[in-house]
């Protein structure tokens, strides 16, 4: 049967200015989609350029916050100071801090390729062959040669909750190769620890990791996007970065 012009008058038209906004966002969209694709086969290439964190969008629904470039990048110097070829690093639910280290590794400014680890839920970041997909929900299931086998750590709780910073408590302790204090005469060789977590997870974080000399630093990570709850480094050592302020 044929159209009337009152059945066209009932078929939904957008406007321009909602038009423009569709292109808008399909372009948007398109252009995310090709940085990804650029640094998965730059990943599989293992190329040595710069790395960026562009290509993940954040989730906010999963808890997903990028850390600025300059608070991964102070992170990730920590974990490189004094670092040797057979030092093993575990990040955990922190892949903006990995992205740094594969970036400060590959500037040539260091000469020892310590062996990495990214302990993440996302499956994006699979892209890299360091990648160990990780649930917090399931803390010790996980490939069995990573078990005490991490001489630095550090560890970003996706939530702040008492459940999750228990359980990813279990993990980090389940993959460090100690559970104590450095070592004074040992600096390098000892067991070295970062958590980084909201402010007011303090007091469950001195409990889950009293025994490893885990305290709270002046440093003050900072957020890519900025974010309501302010958050704390805890860590068993000072360093050029910190110090412990309690």
């Amino acid at each position: 049967m044929a159209s009337t012009d009152s059945d066209d008058d009932e078929i939904p038209r957008l406007s321009g200015g909602a038009l423009d906004a569709l292109k808008e966002f399909y372009s948007e969209r398109d252009a995310q989609l090709k940085k990804f694709e650029d640094l998965k086969a730059q990943a599989e290439e293992d190329l040595q350029g710069k790395l960026s964190m562009e290509a993940f969008q954040e989730d906010w629904n999963a808890s997903q916050f990028w850390y600025s470039d300059e608070t991964a990048t102070i992170f990730a110097r920590q974990l490189l100071d004094g670092a040797t070829d057979d030092t093993h690093i575990a990040v955990v639910s922190a892949p903006s801090v990995f992205i740094q280290l594969k970036n400060l590794l590959a500037s040539g400014e260091y000469t020892s390729r310590p062996q990495i680890k990214l302990l993440e839920f996302d499956e994006r970041f699979a892209v890299f062959k360091e990648f160990v997909q990780y649930d917090f929900e399931k803390p010790m299931r996980l490939p069995v040669e990573l078990k005490g086998s991490f001489d630095r750590i550090i560890a970003d709780p996706p939530f702040l909750s008492q459940d999750c910073q228990t359980k990813t408590a279990l993990t980090v302790r389940w993959l460090a190769k100690s559970w104590a204090p450095i070592d004074p005469s040992n600096k390098t060789d000892s067991f070295h620890l970062i958590v980084s977590t909201g402010e007011r997870m303090e007091s469950i974080i001195s409990k889950l990791y009293t025994k490893t000399g885990l305290r709270p630093t002046s440093f003050e990570p900072k957020h890519a996007k900025g974010l309501s709850n302010e958050f704390q480094c805890c860590a068993n050592f000072e360093c050029e970065a910190w110090d412990w302020t309690k």
